[in-house]
């Protein structure tokens, strides 16, 4: 399958609601897959879009919907969620996945219409609002049909005329028929800006070709970035980068290999701050030069390498970013204090897939003592048993740029360490970690997964003073608890926090309504 119609599916799975003691039923138990997570997707083997809005469009795979989930192949959420929580996961539990056979074994019953929860609305060309400036390729890139990939840099002007504060990065690929990932770096160095256009200049195509790296030396080298399935970079107020008018931003396009020619104009929505930034996120780097051996994988072995390296200032965290090739098995990062007792879970894949890497970010900022040494281990499957082994038979494997060699790299970014930093959760919105919307907006509730007897706290932002309800209901879409009878609220950000009742273990999910006729539900679990 190819990667664009795997993402189809990752969309349709991402939410499964549990029924006990009946068949489900499509609007009532399945629908909020599909209409809280899907704008539109693809048909399997195929390019062309098609779109999982309705139940038609659903049923129509269902035999194939059941068939990935119940294996597990979908929805690719590979980091394990028990040892780390990551923001944006995108996980079915085991009751999700029998929902999921049970509608299918059932003949797919579609339900009452009446229980439609309704389909969000998401802005066009872009996933979080509309962005402040958008910076494009000066124009499109012609990729030829010759089976070779290829790292592809394009130089881009900021388009600002002063210091500007940036507080999202959002990459749209033009054609995720042969984008691979993208990485974007910001320089305001004379002589590598120079040295940029230079190598502009010299490469008779659009851009110039630099494998691994921007071929000149940068002051941020991860300003962006984008995998298939990543979410756009968000900060929390006060947190964010810069940029101003005699910068540039290098835009690296990893490009897969294709039969056929092809093109791409990739463009990149910038969103300006509100609050001034108080910090820069900065970036760590855990390479090769962290191993405690050399980086050599011999011939039909499966060797795991031990990367280490101490942190000397207390910093937060935001999001980590484990990277390898084709033999890569598994991933497991941690940090450990001087003394060893205290051990810091950042992420953990157990399978690997190279198609489907991640910027992962944290729900709320992770902090990391001075004195602590962050360990990440890597396992590669260097044998035949590996059918994604390039080489067949299989060869000695060192460090290199393209698919076919192999990698061992952690992105960290981070922010130095402020006292309170814990408490910055970055999936809700607040006077302290504030994102702005540009329409009404409902955001993830804190902590989730929720136990009952527990606080639960919402977000949420209007454009224009309302009355707003918010409601809990089940997965049937009746009433459980009216958490907050209609309210008026000024245009801006608002939070309150509820305590969950005496709740069943499973999926709920809380809705949103507001005299202005905005109705926004998100789901939220209950676990034992």
């Amino acid at each position: 399958m190819q990667r664009i119609s795997i993402l189809s599916f990752f969309i349709f799975s991402a939410v499964a609601f549990s029924v006990r003691g009946q068949a489900p039923t499509f609007h009532a138990d399945v629908a909020p897959i599909v209409y809280q997570n899907c704008t539109q997707c693809h048909r399997v083997g195929e390019i062309g879009p098609m779109p999982f809005t309705t139940y038609e469009e659903v049923s129509e795979h269902g035999a194939f919907i059941s068939y990935v989930t119940s294996m597990g192949y979908m929805p690719p959420w590979t980091p394990d969620p028990e040892f780390a929580t990551l923001r944006g996961e995108r996980f079915l539990t085991a009751s999700q996945i029998e929902v999921l056979s049970d509608w299918y074994d059932a003949g797919m019953p579609e339900g009452n219409p009446a229980d439609n929860p309704g389909l969000p609305e998401f802005p066009e060309g872009s996933q979080i609002g509309e962005p402040d400036l958008v910076l494009e390729m000066p124009e499109p890139y012609a990729h030829g049909g010759d089976m070779q990939e290829q790292y592809q840099v394009f130089v881009l002007e900021t388009g600002v005329t002063e210091e500007t504060e940036i507080r999202a990065v959002e990459i749209r690929p033009g054609n995720s028929a042969i984008a691979h990932h993208t990485l974007i770096a910001y320089t305001e160095s004379p002589t590598s800006i120079a040295g940029a256009e230079a190598l502009d200049a010299a490469d008779p195509e659009l851009g110039y070709e630099s494998f691994g790296d921007y071929g000149v030396n940068v002051e941020d080298f991860l300003f962006g970035g984008w995998v298939p399935g990543s979410s756009p970079t968000e900060f929390p107020s006060t947190i964010g980068k810069k940029i101003g008018p005699d910068g540039r931003l290098l835009l690296q396009m990893h490009y897969g290999p294709s039969a056929v020619d092809e093109t791409d104009l990739t463009h990149l929505n910038l969103f300006f701050a509100e609050d001034p930034i108080q910090r820069e996120v900065d970036l760590l780097l855990m390479t090769v030069n962290s191993l405690t051996e050399p980086f050599f994988i011999p011939a039909n072995e499966t060797p795991t390498f031990h990367g280490i390296f101490e942190i000397e200032d207390d910093i937060s965290v935001l999001s980590i970013t484990p990277h390898c090739h084709l033999l890569g098995q598994a991933w497991e990062v941690y940090a450990v204090s001087a003394n060893g007792s205290d051990t810091i879970p950042m992420i953990s894949i157990p399978e690997w897939d190279f198609n489907w890497q991640g910027i992962f970010s944290y729900p709320a900022l992770k902090h990391i003592p001075a004195g602590y040494k962050i360990h990440a281990f890597c396992t590669y499957d260097n044998t035949a048993n590996n059918p994604n082994n390039p080489n067949d038979p299989p060869e000695w494997m060192s460090w290199g740029d393209l698919t076919g060699d192999e990698m061992f790299v952690v992105f960290f970014q981070f922010v130095d360490y402020l006292p309170g930093d814990e408490n910055i959760a970055l999936s809700t919105a607040d006077e302290d970690t504030r994102i702005v919307y540009q329409t009404d907006n409902l955001f993830p509730a804190w902590p989730n997964p929720n136990r009952s007897g527990r606080e639960v706290t919402i977000g949420f932002h209007l454009n224009e003073g309302a009355d707003v309800t918010l409601d809990l209901l089940d997965f049937r879409g009746r009433l459980v608890d009216a958490w907050m009878p209609e309210q008026s609220f000024p245009a801006g950000h608002h939070q309150q926090t509820f305590v969950l009742g005496e709740l069943n273990a499973g999926t709920y999910f809380y809705r949103m309504t507001t005299s202005l006729g905005t109705v926004r539900s998100h789901v939220i679990q209950v676990i034992d």
